[in-house]
This record gives structure tokens, sequence and C-alpha cells, in this order.
């Protein structure tokens, strides 16, 4: 839910948060999380893995671990989920990349995601930089080898369905053993946090042991019905944190079902339009605003430069609004 943006041009207005009150209070928002279902469920899986993995450890104990698999839409929070995870148990498992000992080490895919690429990226990734012309079977013994050393405990892949994508079955099946291997290493079993869009179920299903390794979490779409009153609250949260008032316009369930609208019904670009409408209301008005349904609709405009007509905060008929497209555009 949070933004690279320090200085903002909505409505025609150039913002700075020269401000340190209001910098303080943006910076606040921005780093602020809202822990959901799908993220209760990881954490629990996350600690129950990291307890066992700890336990096995303290008695000299080296068995086959599982990982856990976390999938949802382009903008539903998956990367933000995962930061929080390793935020919140920075005190029980080292994460930094430059310290001798790191127990998470994260990376993106990289493209192509061929298994010789997605080797090097993660001995890069583990402070080991590699530009070799070895096989991809001789990397992936080069990065056993360093998770050993580096005491790595879990790999986090981002974008894992990139593994698969434009690969004949052949090389997905060894996309699909090498994961395996990596979770049941007799030497330094490594336990494999992947996350990605749906077409990473593919991977997963391929092979029902890597299937059976995998806690699997998935990231649900809102549902303007079902979570329009959890979005009003959501909002509230946000400008009580803030210190600003609220609209009356922005209590009702019509706003929350425009609000999922523009998001495209995930809730991580849900957060991240409120963490910047608010934004957008203080920087302009000062903290005396009242967060309106026209901060919202600047927003927008500021993401996607959709007239008014395309405007889920504007256009009366919201819902024929394809929300993700660049310049507005309309549903046939």
């Amino acid at each position: 839910m949070s933004t690279t943006m320090n200085q903002l041009s909505y409505g025609g207005l150039v913002m700075t948060m020269n401000n340190p009150q209001i910098r303080r209070i943006v910076q606040d928002l921005r780093s602020a999380y809202v822990p959901t279902k799908a993220y209760r469920k990881l954490e629990q899986n996350f600690q129950m893995l990291l307890d066992q993995r700890r336990a096995d450890l303290a008695e000299g104990i080296t068995s086959s671990v599982r990982g856990i698999v976390l999938i949802g839409q382009s903008g539903s929070g998956k990367s933000t989920a995962i930061r929080e995870l390793v935020k919140q148990n920075r005190a029980l498992i080292a994460s930094n990349p430059e310290e001798e000992v790191c127990e998470f080490i994260g990376l993106q895919v990289p493209s192509p995601a061929t298994m010789k690429f997605v080797g090097a990226a993660t001995l890069n990734a583990l402070g080991y930089p590699y530009s070799g012309s070895q096989s991809g079977p001789v990397v992936w013994d080069m990065v056993k080898r360093q998770l050993e050393l580096r005491r790595t405990l879990f790999l986090h892949l981002d974008e894992a369905q990139d593994l698969a994508r434009y690969q004949t079955d052949k090389e997905r099946q060894a996309v699909v053993n090498t994961l395996k291997f990596l979770m049941e290493n007799s030497q330094w079993p490594v336990g494999l946090v992947l996350t990605g869009m749906p077409d990473l179920k593919n991977i997963v299903n391929q092979d029902a042991q890597l299937a059976r390794r995998l806690y699997p979490i998935e990231i649900d779409r809102l549902h303007d019905l079902r979570h329009a009153k959890s979005v009003v609250d959501l909002v509230k949260g946000y400008t009580r944190r803030a210190g600003i008032a609220i609209s009356d316009e922005l209590k009702s369930e019509s706003f929350a079902r425009r609000l999922m609208h523009a998001a495209d019904y995930e809730f991580g670009l849900l957060a991240e339009l409120t963490v910047q409408s608010i934004t957008e209301a203080i920087t302009s008005a000062g903290i005396t605003v009242a967060l309106q349904i026209k901060h919202f609709a600047e927003v927008f405009h500021a993401r996607s430069a959709a007239i008014d007509g395309l405007n889920p905060f504007i256009a009366e008929d919201f819902t024929r609004i394809r929300a993700r497209d660049v310049l507005g555009g309309v549903s046939v």
C-alpha cells in the first residue's frame, strides 16, 4: 500500500511535503499495514514453519521442509504482505543480505526466467556475484552451497509464475524438480516462499509432491456487497491515523463500491488509493481538511489521465469503466 511519490501533481497543483508535520503523517500512512485474512494465514503458516525448523536445528535434525505459495492478482498486496511478514519477524529471523548469516533471502524472478538466470539472480541476492558460463545444474549446485553457508532458512521468489512462462513441459518439470530439491536437500533444506499471479498454480499443480509441500494461500478479490462496510471502516481508520476529518459522503457504502471498482477490487490498490488521496488532501489544504470524494477523483485522474466521464469517483455509470486503463476505458 506504499507509494514512492514525494512530489505529486493532482488537479493542476504541485504539492510538496516540505512541512515536517505533513511529511511525518504521510510517511506514517505509507508504512501502515492493515492485516487481512490472507495475511493472518500467511503469518500463521510462516511461524509454524519457522518454529519447526528452529526445533530441528536445536536437535541437530535435518529433514525435508515445507513452504508457502501466496497467489493473487496484480495489486492484491502480495509483495507488501511479504515485506510486512519479514518486518514483523525481524527479531526472530536474520533478513539483512549484507550480514554473514541471512536466514530469509528474497528476490524477483528475472526475465527471461530460465533456471540458469534464476540461479544467477539467487547467487547475487546471496551476495555472491555470478556472471559465469556454467550450466544451470552447476549454478544451482552453487546456490545450494551458498544457502547453506549463509544459514538461509527461507528463499522467497516473487513473480514466480514467470518460472514457467514460455517454457516447454520438460523445462517446467526441470523448474519443479529444482524447487523440490531445495526443500528436500539432505544437507541444508530451504523452505520456499513463492508469490505470484494465478498462473503460478500451474507450476505448483504440475507435480503432486511439490503441491503437497506448499501451504497454499490465495488473496481473494474484494466484493462490492460483502466488503462495502469494511472498506468504509478502512478509510475511516486511515483518516483517524492521519488525524483529519472525513466527509459524510465517504461514509456510505455507495462510495465504498466506487472505491473498490477504482481499485479493480484488489485490496492492495485500494489501500494505495486511500493513502494517496489523504496525501492529496493534506498537502493541498493542510491537516484541517476533511477528506472528500474529490480527492479520490483527483488521484485517479493523476494515475490514469481519465476524463470525468471515465472517472469512477465522478461518472454516474462507473461500473462500465475499466479502472486499470491509462487514459480511461469502458467495457463493452
